[in-house]
């Protein structure tokens, strides 16, 4: 360096400024380490193309690939150029402590980053895997995250000003307040996420409801700060995931996993229209295929316990008879037994509501085989077309309010 210095003096000499020699050199000096260091990047990165790349083309674990897509591998490939700043520091006698101390900082930042990346990449990882869906471990990676870039900004800090770390911590201690203000979503985040995991309250794709943030949809991303919902919609929705602890929310992985989803619909019968069935009826419904063994059993049942309570059948009321709705129930339990696409081994009835100003409701409460909503409401649409086309085959009216002008009140004020 010595011989350096007196060569450009030399130059110098000349024009009166041979005291500028040794800031000169210094200057020259930084540039060249700043050439070298484009260079130690660019050669770098040619070989970690060449060997890492190449290597993981050949490789058949999604590992690697992973490791690749999430720049593991380049950041880490920027701890060359770093080294060699570092090593020339010697070489800049007036800034080496500042030049070391910021070489040494960049190394730490490369590390944090490249730990950043790695813990990404375990997310990524574990993404492949089913029990992903029931017990993910973004939350806690992004709470490790966080850790690590608290303490590796400390550690950055502590380094380019030269004090020691431990320093820094004790004079944090009086900070806690404020930081407890600041991150008190990321603290209340992380509790809730241990919470979430620990009971399983929700998995990658379930399919939750929260009225409250307005989410209806299947999740797709659980995070130490929120949880993003995909609506029905298309739209997405961050609820945050303390919410999910301090609010109530309904999941229907219940209704997915029992492989039946619920039907429980009613339709409106005129309750004029309901009536004992006539001799003429009950031979009619004797040929609907799902009625003929209940009509013979029925009208057997009911001959005997009128005959033996000794009443008189010439009027209509006294006694037990068969109703057209009773009928007609019992023709849609039949019905529901025989489809298809009924979940046979779950809950399934025909039953009365209380009556209403709006008629009597006939509740359906089943369930379906399949849970895909498409499906599902198809199944639903094709059972209540045939429950409103076979209504009138047992002379019964479903109700239906009247408009002002509707036909229906035309036709009653045409009675009257």
């Amino acid at each position: 360096m010595e011989y350096f210095e007196s060569l450009i003096a030399g130059w110098l000499t000349p024009m009166g400024a041979e005291g500028y020699a040794g800031i000169l050199l210094e200057i020259l000096t930084a540039i060249t380490v700043v050439i070298v260091c484009l260079i130690v990047n660019k050669l770098t990165q040619v070989i970690l193309y060449a060997i890492v790349h190449k290597a993981v083309a050949k490789s058949s674990t999604p590992w690697d690939d992973i490791l690749l897509e999430k720049g593991f591998f380049s950041r880490i490939s920027k701890i060359a150029p770093v080294a060699v700043i570092y090593l020339a520091a010697p070489l800049i006698p007036d800034a080496r402590v500042i030049v070391e101390h910021a070489a040494l900082a960049s190394l730490g930042l490369i590390a944090m980053l490249a730990a950043g990346a790695l813990l990404d990449s375990a997310d990524a990882i574990y993404q492949g895997y089913e029990s992903s869906k029931n017990r993910p471990i973004r939350g806690y990676l992004q709470a490790v995250k966080i850790f690590l870039y608290s303490l590796g900004g400390i550690a950055i800090i502590a380094t380019l000003i030269g004090q020691s770390p431990w320093k820094l911590l004790s004079g944090i201690g009086a900070m806690t307040a404020i930081l407890i203000l600041v991150f008190k979503d990321t603290i209340l985040g992380f509790v809730a996420s241990v919470q979430v995991n620990a009971n399983n309250m929700v998995g990658i794709g379930d399919w939750i409801e929260m009225p409250k943030f307005g989410a209806d949809g299947d999740v797709i991303d659980i995070g130490i700060n929120c949880v993003k919902v995909r609506n029905f919609d298309n739209t997405i929705t961050t609820v945050p995931t303390y919410a999910l602890v301090s609010d109530s929310f309904r999941n229907w992985r219940g209704m997915q996993e029992s492989g039946g989803r619920r039907i429980k619909r009613s339709v409106h019968i005129d309750m004029g229209s309901v009536r004992f069935c006539t001799d003429e009826m009950l031979e009619r419904f004797r040929k609907f295929a799902y009625l003929s063994e209940y009509i013979e059993k029925k009208t057997e049942e009911l001959r005997i316990f009128n005959e033996s309570h000794q009443f008189d059948l010439t009027t209509r009321v006294n006694g037990r008879r068969l109703t057209n709705l009773g009928t007609f129930r019992a023709y849609m339990q039949e019905y529901l037994k025989h489809h298809p696409d009924v979940h046979q081994d779950m809950t399934l009835m025909v039953r009365h509501l209380a009556p209403t100003e709006n008629g009597l409701p006939i509740e359906i409460y089943l369930f379906t085989k399949d849970t895909r909503w498409a499906v599902y409401e198809s199944i639903q649409a094709d059972i209540f077309d045939h429950i409103l086309a076979v209504v009138p085959e047992f002379g019964l009216k479903i109700y239906q309010r009247s408009a002002s002008s509707g036909p229906d009140l035309q036709e009653g004020l045409s009675r009257e």
